[in-house]
């Protein structure tokens, strides 16, 4: 009888691991449920820095492997890692899912002639 109860939860374990590993649903914003812009100070294979131009704050970001959702501000052109540096002015749209640290999950790449609209305004 033992071996019969043990052999019913080992074929159930499969059922119970795909229900709790199982996704979410696919949220209404897909890309980061926040946002930062401002100016790029530090980037590596593994992580991003940004000094919020508005705060004055910096705040780092982790990169997964094979990070490549780095885009021109109209979202039409890609660029590389490699074409990022120091200065240039950036807007990461970010979350905290994953264990509570901040993620990058899209890299905008502005130019300096694009400013919020606030700025514009006054």
């Amino acid at each position: 009888m033992r071996i019969h109860i043990i052999a019913a939860i080992v074929a159930a374990l499969p059922m119970v691991a795909t229900a709790i590993v199982a996704p979410a649903p696919a949220q209404a914003a897909t890309v980061g449920s926040a946002w930062v812009e401002g100016t790029l100070v530090h980037i590596s294979s593994s992580n991003i820095k940004i000094k919020d131009d508005k705060t004055g704050k910096e705040l780092g970001f982790l990169l997964v492997p094979h990070f490549d959702q780095i885009f021109s501000s109209d979202g039409k052109t890609t660029y590389q890692m490699k074409s990022l540096h120091s200065g240039q002015l950036v807007k990461v749209y970010y979350d905290q899912k994953l264990l509570g640290a901040r993620h990058a999950d899209r890299i905008l790449v502005l130019t300096r002639t694009e400013k919020p609209v606030k700025q514009q305004k006054g």
